[in-house]
């Protein structure tokens, strides 16, 4: 069973190899080796943006960025 790196839920599902969705905090996450992930936002056209770069873009504080 996947936990969600962001939030810890275990509402994920297998979307690709090494390759989750979380439908507890609406992201999708790819697993790199021993506890490294990387979490994208999905866009309304189907893009995957990476939570990081859309933090650095945005001026809000990292901690306030999900909720």
């Amino acid at each position: 069973m996947m936990h969600c790196p962001l939030c810890n839920s275990v509402d994920t599902g297998k979307v690709g190899t090494g390759q989750y969705y979380c439908w507890n905090c609406l992201v999708e996450f790819s697993v790199q080796g021993s506890g490294a992930y990387t979490a994208y936002y999905v866009d309304e056209d189907g893009t995957l943006v990476a939570l990081g770069d859309l933090v650095q873009h945005s001026g809000v504080p990292a901690e306030n960025f999900l909720g």
